[in-house]
């Protein structure tokens, strides 16, 4: 049943797995980032997870509801934690330098597994799309992955931020 699956999926879902991969595969590594690709990514990938939601659902209120609720609670959670130390902000390049993550993959894959599956369940048992713990578990677990997606960018834009404050406050003083 599996070979079935993965020969009836459209190449071009392979094409995205192995781009998202890459993307992810390159935050493993200490970097530099830009701050439009810092605002970028989670837009990007918080409107797949909307697409996903919107695919499965429809225009659900319901599902979009808890959608935005999960990701509003991922988002005040992360930003209680704090950056890692070794976050740097370069306020004359406009770039972050950022010790390397598995989290950004992690969100990825996600994504895209969730989407995946998800997609297969319901060309499998369309039923599902009516049932209530799998309309509400869907749904928050796409929330889930936007609002900590979000709320990392939230995070590194805060920082630069501040850097640019206290960068334009010397220069004043």
């Amino acid at each position: 049943m599996l070979l079935q699956i993965l020969l009836h999926t459209p190449k071009w879902v392979f094409a995205v797995f192995v781009l998202l991969v890459w993307l992810g595969a390159k935050q493993l590594l200490s970097n530099s980032v830009s701050l439009s690709r810092v605002t970028l990514m989670p837009i990007l990938m918080g409107g797949l997870s909307v697409f996903g939601v919107i695919s499965a659902f429809g225009d659900s209120l319901g599902a979009l509801l808890g959608w935005a609720a999960a990701a509003a609670v991922l988002i005040a959670l992360v930003l209680q934690r704090p950056l890692p130390a070794t976050t740097r902000y370069d306020a004359a390049n406009r770039q972050f330098h950022l010790a390397g993550s598995a989290v950004p993959l992690a969100l990825m894959m996600g994504i895209f597994c969730t989407k995946y599956v998800v997609g297969v369940a319901l060309a499998m048992h369309p039923e599902l799309r009516h049932q209530a713990a799998f309309a509400l578990a869907i749904p928050t677990l796409y929330g889930a992955f936007s609002g900590i997606f979000a709320a990392r960018a939230v995070r590194l834009w805060k920082l630069a931020i501040t850097t640019d404050a206290v960068a334009t406050g010397v220069r004043a003083a």
